[in-house]
């Protein structure tokens, strides 16, 4: 496109250290797959009076990702005449991360807790739902007001509502040491820590979708969707 405009100086920014460093033949270039690609860049380099390689961190890029993506994701039936894209910038994202409150203000093992307490059971509860939570009980522990789920090899998990597991999420997921792992693995890491939720694997799974780094920065299919 820029040798088309006719454009004689070009300023080339990339998130890769890598191929930065290897188009400006500071690096050496191992890989066969990319050397045609390295020889078609300078072939074109030759175009412009001035060339510049500058390398940004990704978290400074991601405009570009998103924005090459997105031109992954449509296909336009007129390649001669493409309409122009107005995009807003916001003071904030318009993704969030949020686990559903509990409908009633109380934490979903409060029941448990107040059996293992008191031995009672919920209003209006039928045999059903009182067998149910007889037989749930069993597996948890309620140590004054903290209440634990047993393991099968005898361990303890301590049960937490949503403001904590949330606050889980935040900090394993895409904390200090985060790595951005998937759903799955987000939920048994949890686990490992110490930590319970009826509905862990689920809310993990729906944090990491919702996750802005990992849907910029995903490894994804970029192939039309209906190919």
């Amino acid at each position: 496109m820029a040798v088309d405009m006719n454009v004689k100086e070009l300023l080339v920014i990339g998130d890769s250290d890598l191929l930065i460093h290897q188009v400006q033949g500071e690096w050496s270039t191992k890989n066969v797959k990319i050397l045609s690609y390295l020889h078609c860049v300078k072939e074109i380099s030759k175009k412009f009076t001035k060339i510049e390689f500058k390398h940004i961190p990704r978290i400074q890029n991601e405009f570009a990702d998103a924005l090459a993506t997105l031109s992954s994701m449509i296909q336009h039936p007129d390649k001669n005449c493409i309409d122009p894209i107005r995009v807003g910038i916001r003071d904030q994202h318009a993704y969030y991360f949020h686990v559903d409150e509990e409908p009633d203000d109380k934490p979903w093992y409060h029941d448990i807790g107040r059996f293992l307490t008191t031995r009672k059971y919920p209003e209006n509860a039928t045999n059903s739902q009182k067998r149910a939570l007889r037989t749930l009980a069993n597996h948890f522990f309620l140590n004054g007001e903290i209440l634990y789920r047993r393991t099968p090899d005898m361990g303890l998990l301590r049960c937490v509502d949503v403001a904590e597991e949330t606050k889980l999420l935040e900090e394993i997921h895409a904390g200090t040491c985060g790595p951005h792992m998937n759903g799955f693995t987000l939920a048994k890491k949890i686990l490992r820590a110490g930590y319970f939720r009826m509905t862990m694997e689920s809310d993990s799974i729906l944090y990491v979708q919702k996750c802005h780094q990992c849907q910029i920065h995903g490894d994804f299919i970029r192939i039309l969707p209906n190919e």
